[in-house]
């Protein structure tokens, strides 16, 4: 799929210059540029490929988008200012709404295939930008005021889905490489390449169909394997796509697609088991915890971070820690965990799922639901449980604290989990007590509980 390339029809310097190259020099053609027509020479780039290309993007990218849309709408960010990684998103907030707690595994589907899709259409991505290379050096770089609005449109959409991509990617392997948050980064970023992305839909679409419906090129549509050097130019169809003097073919369009779908498919057999249950979660290569085992037993299961990484030690956990419950009337209610565990318990099935993508399977937490607490501390069940705002004995960390709305309190699967599998919680896993909420992100699942306040916006 390379370009620049001398392997095939006469050397360089015997070839007449195509239109747009540099002027000969002393006789000897000058070397060409990237804006030169002639620079850009394999024989697989053609609109047909490119439209492809394209309409895979469209679709895959569209459901990333959606699916980052609904996580950004789980961590209810107009909740409270703990909630909020984008305080002066403004009108960007416009589709919020309160998230609900059915199905359960509503948040590890949806962020699931948020980074697997993202992650499987790398290639396809890069794929799609070496085929139009091309039009990004295309002199001059505005032919008309609809030409300038294009060309702004296709750097934005270029740098736009690059940043996303990277940002992402980079997230998903807790490297923060990157200055700032991952949150209002990540969040503006997709606005802005949304905004491209429908510009040049808009604009390439009705062409990409058109091409699409013309019928494959001919190595292809024809259905038998053909050898590269009888591969057949493709027309042009005024995209500025095809090379003028086409290098000869080491590769056919069907093998570069091919190349395309393995890369795919392989990025997807190392990644999609973080989020499945069974021998697929140990093939995923590229879950930054995929191996982690931060207990035994029942807490032999996947975490973020460490009681050690976040500073909770267990002497702040021992005997003489208090969960501190505040309610409607401002008093502060004190319990030991003895006297928590003497309380009902209930149980639930609930898993784990995290913005990095990674999930559990539904572990069976046990523990005092939420609306009893939020009895406990005066609030009458039949005039209407208020939202809870949670604290962490962590001490550092943008999720340390956490509010949660009305419906999650209400829910009766919402527990302070004292329990895992019948076990103890290990420290790491928020022993003493921490949070568990039906379709809720991972970070509002607060471990090592220090205080609930029932009615508080904080």
């Amino acid at each position: 799929m390379g370009d620049h390339s001398t392997a095939a029809g006469p050397p360089p310097d015997e070839r007449p210059p195509p239109r747009g190259s540099s002027p000969p020099r002393g006789g000897r053609t000058a070397p060409r540029l990237p804006s030169d027509a002639g620079f850009w020479r394999s024989p697989l780039r053609g609109p047909w490929l490119t439209a492809l290309l394209g309409v895979v993007l469209l679709v895959g990218i569209t459901v990333v988008f959606v699916t980052g849309l609904l996580s950004y709408a789980a961590y209810n960010p107009d909740l409270a200012p703990a909630n909020d990684q984008t305080p002066e998103r403004g009108l960007l907030g416009f589709y919020l709404f309160a998230w609900p707690t059915d199905p359960h595994w509503l948040y590890r589907l949806t962020q699931g295939l948020h980074v697997t899709v993202g992650v499987v259409l790398v290639p396809v991505l890069l794929a799609k930008l070496w085929s139009v290379v091309p039009k990004l050096f295309t002199l001059p770089p505005a032919r008309s005021a609809a030409h300038a609005l294009e060309r702004v449109s296709l750097l934005l959409l270029v740098g736009g889905v690059l940043f996303e991509f990277v940002t992402g990617l980079l997230n998903v392997q807790l490297d923060y490489l990157f200055p700032g948050s991952f949150y209002p980064l990540h969040f503006y970023g997709a606005w802005v390449f949304a905004a491209a992305f429908a510009v040049h839909v808009a604009l390439r679409l009705p062409k990409a169909v058109r091409v699409l419906r013309a019928g494959a090129p001919d190595d292809l549509a024809s259905g038998r394997r053909r050898r590269p050097a009888a591969a057949v130019r493709e027309p042009d169809r005024e995209t500025g796509l095809v090379a003028p003097e086409p290098a000869g073919p080491t590769l056919s369009r069907r093998g570069a697609l091919g190349v395309v779908g393995g890369g795919s498919v392989l990025l997807l057999g190392v990644t999609v088991g973080q989020n499945l249950d069974g021998p697929l979660r140990r093939t995923a290569l590229l879950a930054p915890h995929g191996g982690t085992e931060p207990g035994s037993g029942a807490n032999a299961f996947q975490i973020n971070k460490t009681a050690g990484a976040v500073g909770v030690t267990a002497e702040e956990t021992g005997d003489g820690w208090r969960l501190t419950v505040e309610g409607a009337d401002g008093r502060k209610r004190r319990y030991s965990r003895a006297q928590l565990l003497a309380m009902p318990q209930h149980t639930a099935a609930l898993p784990i799922a995290c913005v990095e993508g990674w999930s559990t399977s539904d572990q069976h937490w046990s523990g005092v639901r939420l609306r009893d607490l939020a009895e406990l501390a005066g609030y009458d069940p039949r005039e209407g449980l208020p939202g809870v705002f949670v604290s962490s004995l962590q001490r550092s960390g943008a999720f340390r604290q956490a509010a949660l709305r009305d419906n999650q309190v209400r829910d009766p699967r919402s527990l302070l989990a004292l329990r895992v599998g019948g076990e103890e919680l290990s420290l790491d896993h928020g022993y003493p007590a921490r949070v568990i909420v039906p379709a809720a992100p991972g970070v509002h699942n607060t471990k090592w509980v220090s205080q609930l306040s029932f009615g508080a916006d904080r």
